[in-house]
């Protein structure tokens, strides 16, 4: 295989503003393969997709072969995470989707995605205030008999969540981990009591027939669907903070992804056999997201359905902190950089974290937060209260982000190894990006084209377009600000996707006589 080490075709323009000091880089050695992958899958929120985004798909799409839809989304992000595992080989840097984007297709279109990136996770992250407030209120209201509006333990979430993301990555491991393990057990054990207690069909394996994916509403149930999986891609952002990353980021992607693939297929599954196949839809559209909870009351109790609901909204926080890592990060990438303020690019006090990354997403968390709470006149059971509205719009925008994230991705490996000259090498990995590539976008056609569906608006709702053009918008504005960089300061456009790279490069260069 024709390979050379992580340094790019792009090297330091001449007299580039280099960053030095350890406040410039993220502190290695942090995490290994097991708080990698926590860190990442947290993110996926497993007991908000088994007992939000599953019902609201079956009851919305009416496809009973859901289960079917997370095998061949698996197989398409594994064949994703091929080039992009290669990918991260070569490239360490905390911005991840930006960095490799920019180091195949340039800066400027690095600059672009890096401004997606931004907006998405952190729509992906405030979105779940929404519910989680949401969720809190309504624990309030029947076990404490108090009234408590949603916004307050939203924000106050948020600073706790703020709290946690200034402290060393590692801790944060640990907290994501006791959470996650949890709601993959509880969740294990609802699957194992569904096949145990089967409904009035049996042990049925028609959700994997491909006769239950025809009809209108596969690509709006794929859009669903894929949702479920975000977070795998997480793992290149953390580079920087492993030990051997060349090694663990791929491993974690896989071990994620196909995790993921099987954990939420069985999952999906386990719900069509405790109603039967032919009631699924007629359940789902009944019980909406309390399908999971009905169906654990009758089979294991009341007790551990009240621990579930508990354990609900502790997975939420989890996603919620695994998210904000995020954010926080490509903020520091993006101000190490150049294409934020300086500040963002540097490392806070003992945990090396990324102080001021950390305080923006809170910032943005708690505006919005708010924005929403002031516009709220609604009793939080009403369909169209915004505390709900934060959570689809926030939900959608930002998986709408990462999907064209990763296929811009899937492009930029291409043409990364082909101007290494590595095209031959690399043919078989250059395949698979390209099927996955156009896989996405035809995924991220389907979710543009049936956002109305995606967000609960009407057809004629000025939604359909006004939330997916935030994405939009986005790109177009970091593609102008690319732009303007390699105008005006080249030596900042030059810098963009290198992170550390730019100033060690050039101390080897100082060394050299």
């Amino acid at each position: 295989m024709t390979t050379d080490s992580s340094s790019t075709n792009r090297a330091p323009a001449a007299g580039i503003s280099t960053f030095k000091g350890k406040e410039r880089a993220l502190r290695a050695d942090r995490l290994g393969t097991g708080g990698l992958l926590l860190s990442v899958l947290a993110a996926t929120a497993p007991l908000m997709v088994v007992a939000g985004v599953m019902p609201t798909t079956f009851a919305v799409m009416g496809i009973v072969g859901q289960p079917l839809l997370f095998v061949v989304l698996g197989a398409v992000l594994i064949l994703f995470s091929v080039g992009y595992a290669e990918m991260s080989r070569h490239v360490h840097n905390a911005g991840a989707f930006y960095a490799y984007i920019s180091r195949g297709l340039g800066g400027t279109a690095g600059a672009g995605a890096a401004l997606v990136a931004l907006v998405a996770y952190n729509s992906l992250q405030v979105g779940i205030y929404g519910i989680f407030g949401f969720e809190v209120s309504g624990l309030f209201a029947t076990y404490a008999d108090l009234e408590v509006a949603w916004w307050i333990p939203a924000l106050a979430a948020a600073l706790a969540v703020g709290v946690l993301g200034l402290l060393k990555i590692d801790v944060n491991a640990k907290v994501l981990g006791v959470l996650l393990v949890i709601e993959v057990l509880l969740v294990v054990v609802f699957d194992i009591a569904a096949v145990a207690d089967p409904g009035t069909e049996g042990l049925s394996l028609h959700a994997f027939n491909p006769d239950t994916l025809t009809g209108a509403g596969v690509g709006t149930a794929l859009c669903f669907c894929i949702a479920a999986f975000l977070g795998f891609e997480q793992a290149p952002v953390y580079a920087e903070e492993t030990s051997r990353p060349h090694v663990l980021v791929p491993r974690v992607m896989f071990l994620a992804v196909a995790g993921v693939a099987v954990f939420f297929a069985l999952s999906s599954w386990a719900l069509t056999v405790a109603t039967g196949p032919a009631a699924i839809v007629p359940t789902s559209q009944e019980q909406s997201a309390g399908l999971l909870f009905f169906l654990t009351e009758d089979r294991l109790g009341s007790t551990f359905t009240d621990v579930l609901h508990v354990l609900f909204v502790t997975g939420m926080f989890a996603a919620m902190l695994s998210f904000h890592n995020v954010v926080a990060r490509y903020a520091f990438a993006m101000g190490r950089e150049g294409l934020l303020p300086a500040a963002f690019g540097r490392t806070s006090g003992a945990s090396g974290a990324p102080g001021t990354g950390s305080l923006l997403q809170t910032g943005i968390a708690v505006v919005l937060v708010l924005a929403f709470a002031l516009t709220d006149d609604k009793p939080a059971g009403d369909p169209t209260a915004p505390v709900l509205h934060l959570f689809t719009w926030g939900g959608n925008i930002g998986a709408l982000g990462v999907i064209v994230l990763m296929a811009i991705a899937s492009l930029s490996v291409v043409v990364f190894f082909v101007r290494r000259g590595a095209a031959g090498a690399q043919a078989w990995r250059l395949g698979t990006s390209a099927v996955a590539g156009i896989a996405l976008v035809i995924i991220a056609g389907y979710t543009v084209k049936d956002f109305d569906v995606l967000v609960g608006a009407g057809p004629d709702s000025a939604l359909r377009w006004v939330l997916p053009g935030v994405i939009g918008l986005a790109l177009v504005v970091g593609l102008v600000q690319g732009a303007v960089l390699r105008a005006r300061a080249p030596e900042t456009h030059a810098r963009i996707g290198l992170g550390n790279e730019a100033f060690q490069l050039e101390k080897e260069a100082e060394r050299t006589p």
